[in-house]
C-alpha cells in the first residue's frame, strides 16, 4: 500500500501531512479535532484504503509532527481554514471529500462556507455549530460527575490550577463518560493524546469544554449552516458530549443532510464502532460520488 509522510511549508513554518492508497485517487481529507488534538485516531479509517480509496491526514500546525510555534497570537481559525487550502493545493487534491471531527468539524464547516471548488461531500463527526451550546451541554454532563470531582473542578479552576491531579483526574472521568468509552483507549489513541497542542487549544477554545472562554468564546454559525449545499453527513454518538440535540441543529440547519447516531458510541465512533462507522461513511461517500 502506498504511504507517503511528508511536511508542506506554511506560513514560515511546515505542517505535517499522511497521503495513503492510490496516487490518483478521489481522497478523503480529514481534519482532526482538539483545537489541539493530532491525526492519530484516525487509524481506523486506514482500512478504508484497502477498497480503493485515497486518505489524507495531516497535524494541525500547533499540534503532532507539525511545527508548534510559540506565538498564541497565531491561533485563530482563519490560519487553519487558509491551512486546509494549502494541504489541499500543496498535494493537488483538485476534488476531495472532507471529514472533520469535533473541532475540526468547526474548521470543515468554516472552510466549506468559503465556497471552495472540488468539494464532493462533507462528514461532520460530533459538529460544534456555537461554542455556547456547546458549553451549556458539556457543562449539563459535568454537573453529573461525582461530587467528589465536582468539588475539584470548582476548587482547582477557581485557582487556576488546572494541571493538579484531582482536576486531571475529573476531566479523565468526563473523557471516560462522553469523549472515549474504549476502556483501555488504544496506544493509538494514548499516542495522540501526549503528542497534543495544549497551547493551542487553550488560546482558541480556553480551560476546559465547559468553559470556552478562548478567541472562539463567541464563535456560532447556526444561521449560516443553510449556506453549505454538498451533500453532508452528521455523525455523533448516544454518550456523546456532542449530545443528539446538538448533532440535530447540525443536521437540520444544512439543507438536505443526513445523521446517523452511533448507539454505542460518544465522541469517537470512528473508534468506538469502527466496522459500522466505515460501513456507513462509505455508504455515503459513494452515494455523493454517484450525484
Amino acid at each position: 500500500m502506498r504511504v507517503v509522510e511528508g511536511r508542506i511549508p506554511f506560513r514560515g513554518f511546515e505542517t505535517w501531512y499522511r497521503d495513503i492508497g492510490p496516487e490518483e485517487g478521489l481522497a478523503l481529507l480529514c481534519l482532526h479535532g482538539g483545537p489541539g488534538s493530532t491525526h492519530h485516531y484516525f487509524k481506523p479509517l486506514e482500512e478504508l484504503t484497502e477498497d480503493g480509496r485515497r486518505l489524507v491526514v495531516y497535524d494541525q500546525l500547533g499540534c503532532g509532527s507539525s511545527d508548534r510555534p510559540d506565538d498564541s497570537d497565531l491561533w485563530t481559525v482563519e490560519l487553519f481554514a487558509d491551512e486546509v487550502r494549502t494541504v489541499r493545493e500543496s498535494l493537488g487534491l483538485d476534488r476531495i471529500h472532507l471529514l472533520g471531527t469535533s473541532w475540526g468539524s468547526m474548521l470543515a464547516i468554516e472552510y466549506v462556507l468559503t465556497q471552495p471548488p472540488g468539494l464532493v461531500s462533507l462528514t461532520l463527526n460530533s459538529p460544534p455549530t456555537s461554542a455556547a451550546s456547546w458549553m451549556a451541554e458539556a457543562a449539563r454532563l459535568r454537573d453529573e460527575l461525582p461530587e467528589h470531582h465536582l468539588r475539584a473542578i470548582a476548587e482547582h479552576e477557581a485557582a487556576g490550577t488546572l494541571d493538579h491531579p484531582d482536576y486531571k483526574a475529573a476531566e479523565e472521568e468526563f473523557w471516560r463518560r462522553h469523549v472515549l468509552l474504549v476502556d483501555p483507549p488504544p496506544d493509538f489513541v494514548k499516542r495522540g493524546k501526549a503528542e497534543k497542542g495544549t497551547p493551542v487549544y487553550r488560546a482558541l477554545w480556553g480551560m476546559s469544554e465547559w468553559n470556552a472562554d478562548g478567541k472562539l468564546h463567541d464563535w456560532d454559525v447556526r444561521d449560516r449552516l443553510h449556506e453549505i449545499r454538498v451533500p453532508t453527513l452528521v455523525t455523533s454518538g448516544r454518550h456523546d458530549e456532542c449530545t443528539p440535540e446538538l448533532a440535530e441543529t447540525a443536521q437540520s440547519g444544512i439543507p438536505g443532510a443526513e445523521r446517523v447516531l452511533f448507539e454505542e458510541s460518544s465522541h469517537m465512533a470512528f473508534v468506538e464502532e469502527p466496522d459500522r462507522f466505515r460501513e456507513v461513511l462509505t455508504d455515503f461517500l459513494s452515494r455523493a460520488e454517484s450525484r
